[in-house]
């Protein structure tokens, strides 16, 4: 029983996550992440300071830059509001000795920059007189330079 195998040919496509979403579903993700929240900046880096930055989650929305005061309450986006809370951080680094002396680096633990607490379920007025005046923040498209 001699039989050459046969040989198949795979073909393998890859997808990345945004292609395999319904363009139904991203359109409802996007106007989720629009919806206005209320909350207080805080700005663990620098107390009291300002923090400057510009963003866009989707191709289809403008470059939109934001000036936060520490401490100050903000209706900000519902998408901005989490990229505050999860992606504005650094990791600090540590190195570790192993039992034959060999030095390793390990990262040690991230540290947040900033936050953005809600207060979509908390009474203004219960937070005490720490908060004089709310801000809101208004969309201004970066302009391009010529």
């Amino acid at each position: 029983m001699n039989k050459n195998p046969a040989k198949e040919i795979v073909s393998v496509e890859k997808t990345t996550h945004s292609q395999s979403l319904p363009p139904k579903n991203l359109k409802y993700m996007r106007d989720k992440d629009r919806e206005l929240v209320k909350g207080i900046f805080r700005f663990h880096e620098v107390p009291g300071g300002v923090m400057s930055f510009v963003y866009r989650a989707y191709k289809e929305d403008p470059v939109e830059r934001y000036d936060l005061v520490d401490g100050e309450v903000y209706s900000l986006p519902l998408g901005v509001a989490k990229h505050l809370n999860k992606n504005v951080w650094y990791p600090v680094h540590a190195h570790k000795l192993d039992d034959e002396g060999k030095v390793s680096t390990i990262i040690g633990r991230k540290v947040k920059r900033c936050s953005f607490q809600s207060l979509e379920f908390v009474d203004i007025d219960d937070l005490g007189d720490s908060l004089i005046e709310e801000v809101t923040v208004t969309k201004i498209p970066l302009q391009e330079s010529k």
